[in-house]
């Protein structure tokens, strides 16, 4: 076994039999290398958490984003200690380039490459990761026509992809470099220290964030009929919108989409940015109900 992969050690010594006190043995390893995600996993929920934790489950049925997206941030899945042994005993394999355990998630191949070390997996895993990706499968398709759905299917593949071809770069070196096929000017730029992308929660949920943008384009958001369109754009809670990265990528997606669509070209995309800045202005001076308006009166510029 290679030195780098051990986890703990301890001394041995020679006891007396009635001496049945165990060794403590602290386990301790920090490896940032992120190995390579199996291809049958993207597309899928289970891609960034496997609900295996029942703190987590619990969470599941609360009502509002903002107390999900609160709890994530402070959540400790290393302190459950029946799931640290089920992922402990299959670690080897959850930790392998190309994982097809039944266990392996983002989430779960994080924690046994970090034991011990203190650093926490991203909550954008968990929160916008999982729970958004089960939402909008649950609660958006069946209001999607049959193209929307295809659009559903094909934007949670790239989504995941670009996280996939993101980590690749950052493994290599310090740009990361994620292509937008239809759109190259919403290619995505960033510089992050080697092999550091994952390990900061902050800049990790940016750089997923702004991958959105040319996921959903490229997977045709521009040729939606339009009832799609406004059910898109109006699915996430509006919590979620009060995020100003989540203002971000709707208002670049939403500009392209509406050249795109070429209604009124320059007009439609000047009145559509003037829309865009008064929600944010609501966002921050008026509260939830005036975003809600805000963000009805950008998405009517893509009619």
């Amino acid at each position: 076994m290679a030195t780098d992969d051990i986890l703990g050690a301890a001394d041995a010594a020679y006891t007396p039999t009635d001496d049945t006190q165990p060794v403590a043995v602290n386990l301790h390893i920090c490896d940032k290398e992120v190995p390579s995600a199996n291809a049958s996993f993207l597309g899928n929920c289970e891609f960034y958490y496997r609900p295996l934790h029942d703190e987590f489950i619990d969470k599941t049925g609360v009502a509002t984003w903002e107390t999900i997206r609160a709890w994530a941030t402070r959540w400790n899945p290393f302190d459950d200690i029946d799931v640290m042994r089920r992922l402990l005993a299959n670690r080897d394999v959850l930790i392998a380039p190309d994982s097809t355990h039944e266990h392996w998630s983002r989430h779960a191949n994080f924690m046994m490459r970090h034991i011990g070390c203190g650093h926490q997996p991203p909550d954008y895993y968990i929160s916008y990761g999982y729970y958004y990706c089960y939402t909008y499968g649950e609660r958006l398709r069946p209001r999607l026509s049959d193209q929307g759905g295809d659009w559903l299917d094909e934007a949670r593949y790239l989504l995941q992809r670009n996280i996939e071809l993101g980590l690749k770069d950052n493994m290599k070196g310090e740009e990361i470099n994620v292509v937008c096929r239809r759109y190259p000017n919403r290619n995505v730029q960033m510089a992050v220290p080697k092999q550091e992308l994952e390990t900061d929660k902050a800049t990790f949920k940016t750089f997923a964030f702004n991958t959105h943008v040319p996921a959903y384009l490229d997977a045709g958001l521009a040729d939606l009929p339009i009832n799609d369109l406004m059910r898109i754009g109006t699915q996430p809670n509006v919590e979620e919108w009060l995020d100003g990265e989540t203002w971000n990528q709707a208002i670049d997606s939403g500009i392209e989409v509406a050249r795109d669509k070429a209604i009124g070209a320059r007009d439609a995309i000047s009145s559509g940015a003037q829309a865009a800045a008064e929600a944010v202005n609501a966002r921050v001076n008026e509260g939830v109900g005036a975003v809600e308006q805000a963000l009805s009166r950008l998405m009517n510029h893509l009619r």
